[in-house]
């Protein structure tokens, strides 16, 4: 058995119905244990940051792609000892293309490289 089962079923799902080009899930539970509603939780995996990056999310509004994680991850979300707390980042392959070269322009600015404008 995983010691991380709510990971990996947000993995699977979101593989699977999203076909996500970029997925990254940080479990960030252990900075929150401390807080008052996790004091009788048992559970390693309460909260969650998801970065997806996904074509299923052209041409809609990010409150639209949010409803569809939450759709996916209804379970997890409604399992007691599940998720009590989820952010999301959701992008389209590009948009992450328009915010990877803007970092990359910043870096080199920031790094004393002049960066060329057209």
């Amino acid at each position: 058995m995983s010691s991380t089962p709510i990971e990996d079923s947000l993995r699977l799902k979101l593989t699977s119905a999203l076909s996500p080009t970029t997925l990254e899930i940080h479990n960030d539970s252990a900075s929150h244990a401390h807080h008052k509603a996790m004091a009788n939780s048992q559970s390693q995996e309460t909260h969650f940051r998801l970065v997806i990056t996904s074509s299923a999310f052209e041409s809609k509004m990010q409150p639209a792609r949010h409803r569809m994680v939450y759709a996916l991850l209804k379970e997890e979300l409604e399992r007691a000892g599940g998720i009590h707390a989820l952010q999301l980042k959701t992008r389209t392959p590009e948009e992450e293309e328009r915010a990877l070269a803007r970092e990359k322009a910043e870096r080199g600015v920031d790094a004393g490289v002049e960066v060329e404008r057209g």
